[in-house]
């Protein structure tokens, strides 16, 4: 993976970051590469997931997946981090197997998704550390109920990933479900390299092992300088550009297939960072489509904003044929990979025209192996970033106190944050 960070500096964009405030920022990457170094060393909680490549057991996933070979389709249930890293990567990666991740309760959309797949021919993988997640759980006996009324054994097409202990666990002894355990130490919005994420695509018959060689890859470029190490190079500057006044970053792949790479992205960095009134805010984007509906805003709106441009290097090509259509017949003979480089580079240009720091991120191709070394670049990044902030990278109080009032609500407790529900002031126009 190469990351260029050159827009992102002050001759070229403001807010920009000056190179002696770079070398200066470097001296704090060793010490931050040094505490990290230190927490993965003991296998601290969330430091823990950048020890993935070598700890998670594919063999093991294979295996609890197997006997859901002959399946069509998969019915992912999970929301969050248990959802959107599997779904990255089903996202990114063809198969004769169709995913579906049920990450939302929106009954329609739930039941239109059950109505679209052969039951019979369906495997379900039930994801929640705790076992105990109230969207995941209800999903999944409405998953069930539809498989008995359709006359499909659930207990012969489900699987579960989660914890030692709670609802699924107990689920899953009492029904001899194969199961596969989320390792501890990982955040789940870190979990893609683990059972979490590797599950769904070892079912699709995605090679797990090259996703876990692409992101060893990328944790051997750690060290302890931004300009040796590319995840680090990119935490860095995110950082130093938001505290210099970008607080917002848009994530922009230049490929379909990482559309939802930027939705994975979002909850890293927003859930990791998002503390003590610190934090950047990403905005989810894909090129070529938004330049034609967010590029406006970004050139011409407030300057608070960097924007992250990801590629492939090599990728599928399909010719443009010849026309005689009067201003077209300069495409004739081109291509739509070469058409999409030039508006990626383009894009680039005119960011950098509007002094706007954007960051230029490559991967060699969109495959198993270059989206562990993203997947795993990311992680180290917002990490990095996390050190830099002087955050706890690795807990979520905000997400726990809205899942506290929506329990309430639903009779799951006495909570006060459920009271605040009925405090609201409302206004309301008829």
């Amino acid at each position: 993976m190469r990351v260029d960070i050159g827009n992102a500096l002050d001759r070229v964009a403001t807010p920009g970051v000056p190179e002696d405030a770079l070398d200066r920022l470097d001296d704090r990457v060793a010490d931050a590469h040094a505490r990290i170094e230190e927490g993965r060393a003991n296998n601290e909680h969330g430091y823990e997931s950048l020890n993935l490549p070598h700890t998670v057991d594919t063999d093991e996933i294979r295996a609890a997946v197997e006997p859901f070979d002959d399946s069509e389709y998969l019915l992912n249930v999970g929301i969050g981090g248990s959802a959107l890293g599997a779904a990255t990567l089903s996202a990114a990666l063809d198969s004769d197997v169709e995913a579906y991740y049920l990450d939302n309760v929106d009954p329609e959309w739930v039941e239109s998704i059950i109505d679209d797949v052969d039951l019979s021919k369906t495997a379900v993988n039930v994801v929640s550390r705790s076992g105990t997640t109230a969207e995941t759980l209800s999903n999944f006996l409405v998953v069930r109920e539809a498989m008995e009324s359709a006359g499909v054994d659930w207990t012969e097409r489900t699987w579960v990933t989660t914890g030692e202990a709670g609802n699924l666990r107990d689920l899953a002894d009492k029904h001899d479900l194969p199961s596969l355990k989320v390792p501890d130490g990982v955040p789940g919005r870190f979990s893609v390299l683990s059972t979490v994420g590797l599950a769904a695509a070892a079912l699709q018959g995605h090679d797990i092992d090259a996703i876990v060689e692409g992101a060893a890859a990328a944790e051997a470029d750690l060290a302890p300088s931004l300009y040796e190490s590319p995840a680090y190079a990119y935490g860095a500057i995110a950082y130093a550009l938001d505290v210099r006044g970008a607080g917002i970053n848009a994530m922009m792949p230049y490929e379909e297939s990482l559309e939802t790479f930027a939705e994975w992205y979002a909850q890293l960095w927003a859930e990791s960072l998002g503390k003590d009134g610190l934090g950047q805010t990403p905005v989810r984007a894909l090129g070529a489509t938004d330049q034609h509906s967010q590029l406006q805003l970004y050139r011409a709106g407030p300057n608070d904003k960097m924007v992250t441009l990801v590629r492939a290097a090599d990728r599928e090509d399909t010719p443009i044929p010849e026309t005689d259509l009067e201003g077209l017949s300069y495409l004739g003979g081109s291509s739509l990979g070469e058409l999409l480089d030039a508006e990626f580079e383009a894009t680039e240009a005119s960011l950098a025209a509007a002094d706007l720091p954007n960051v230029r991120i490559e991967i060699d191709s969109v495959d198993e192996y270059g989206l562990g070394e993203l997947l795993y670049s990311m992680e180290a990044a917002t990490v990095l970033a996390g050190e830099l902030y002087d955050v706890d990278t690795f807990v979520q109080p905000a997400v726990e106190w809205g899942k506290k009032a929506a329990r309430g609500l639903l009779g799951g407790g006495d909570f006060e944050e459920a009271d605040a529900v009925a405090e609201k002031t409302t206004l309301t126009i008829e």
